[in-house]
């Protein structure tokens, strides 16, 4: 069925918001011309059918908005800390403590953009500066550029392919790490998409309550809410890669250790025949088993030379740290079984409850055995890189007492 013209070429019935499945018939319905063509031009019965699909697909499209809000609902997708929603401004200022222990820096700021001003939502360190949205500050240039702005203060702009919401402002007498840089370049992003998607969800809501919203109206939230989601997937898993270059730089690796065990967890992964969304886990969990890293001072990992018993402990203690900021990185929370019991030994010498051989979790067995081969063959402050065939001896010698041997052997298989 075509569009009818007039005589000046302009459709009489264009293609609209509304179109249901390309059928122009339901389009004239969802248009509430259906009394009147229902009339004139098809049968009673045929109209009644029409209308009860209409209906169908607007109860469809609820249900499938229903399901997308309980997966991506604020606790779900919030970037760093999980909260109570009525708690916003200790969300922010965790958010701002968290960066500034990670940089090392003086102090961070959270503002989002209100009125054109820019408010200040959550600190960790003194601050009395007060921004407006225009050019002529440091944070406002950023908020408009949706760049970076290095000046009296480094400003990341907070950002989603929809609309700016504000800015994190950081304080450094020493010029920041640009690989930290990028670690709060991506955290803005992902919390700018986070917020911004629990505002669509909000709208979302509003057309499900309301029996006068349209088959349009909710395919177009539908619409917005999807491509947010697809945005926020992206950003999640760029916010894990920066973060675990960001703990090998505080580490100090001269490669990037935690990706290229991650990548080996893979390998071993596919070795074993293990399904994809396991593997996936198991990834994610070797990129960030040192996480606890990005809370111990650069200064530690950057001696030559024994350490002291004082920061040996707190070495030692990464690992709980990691674990605790890892559930509340609300999306990354499956991976923490992984990492809590890599430490493990396949003897049951192991920490931290001294599990023994198959009652460890295979993903922690993988990560173990990747971890230290990566670690063995990687230069350090202290040591040069061990040869591969050296590393993968030591292993082998080692199979039964640190490692499960059917892993050492796929690992094997992946490296020589």
């Amino acid at each position: 069925m075509k569009n009818k013209e007039n005589k000046n070429g302009v459709s009489l019935f264009s293609q609209s918001d509304y179109l249901i499945d390309q059928d122009p018939i339901e389009e004239i319905f969802a248009l509430n011309l259906g009394d009147f063509i229902a009339e004139n031009l098809i049968s009673e019965d045929l109209a009644r059918k029409i209308g009860k699909s209409v209906k169908d697909k607007k109860t469809g499209l609820i249900n499938q908005l229903r399901e997308l809000i309980s997966l991506y609902s604020l606790r779900n997708t919030l970037c760093v800390l999980s909260f109570d929603e009525s708690q916003e401004n200790a969300i922010y200022t965790s958010i701002a403590q968290s960066v500034k222990q990670m940089l090392e820096i003086e102090a961070c700021h959270i503002y989002l953009e209100k009125d054109n001003k820019l408010e200040l939502v959550g600190t960790s360190g003194k601050s009395e500066q007060e921004y407006s949205v225009n050019e002529n500050n440091s944070a406002g240039k950023a908020f408009l550029t949706k760049e970076t702005v290095f000046e009296d203060v480094v400003a990341v702009p907070m950002y989603c392919n929809i609309k700016s919401t504000g800015v994190i402002v950081l304080e450094s007498q020493a010029p920041v790490n640009p690989k930290y840089i990028d670690l709060v370049e991506s955290i803005a992003i992902l919390f700018a998409t986070s917020m911004t998607l629990q505002y669509t969800i909000d709208e979302a809501n509003k057309f499900i309550d309301d029996e006068h919203s349209t088959v349009g109206d909710l395919q177009h939230i539908r619409a917005e809410l999807t491509a947010l989601i697809g945005d926020l997937c992206d950003y999640q898993q760029n916010f894990a890669q920066h973060l675990a270059y960001a703990v090998d730089t505080k580490g100090g690796y001269k490669v990037s250790h935690s990706k290229n065990t991650a990548k080996l967890a893979r390998q071993i992964c596919k070795q074993l025949g293990l399904n994809e969304k396991t593997t996936d886990l198991i990834y994610y969990a070797a990129l960030l088993q040192n996480v606890g890293k990005i809370t111990v001072s650069g200064e530690i990992f950057a001696a030559n030379g024994k350490l002291s018993p004082e920061e040996l402990k707190l070495i030692q203690k990464h690992a709980d740290i990691g674990v605790h900021l890892l559930m509340k990185i609300n999306f990354l929370s499956e991976v923490v079984p992984y990492i809590t019991y890599q430490k493990e030994r396949y003897d049951g010498s192991g920490e931290p409850e001294g599990l023994r051989g198959q009652s460890i979790p295979f993903g922690s067995r993988i990560i173990a055995a990747a971890d230290a081969y990566c670690a063995m063959t990687s230069d350090r402050p202290y040591r040069k890189a061990m040869p591969v065939e050296k590393a993968v001896e030591i292993m082998k010698s080692e199979e039964g007492s640190k490692w499960d041997p059917v892993v050492v052997e796929a690992l094997a298989k992946s490296v020589i």
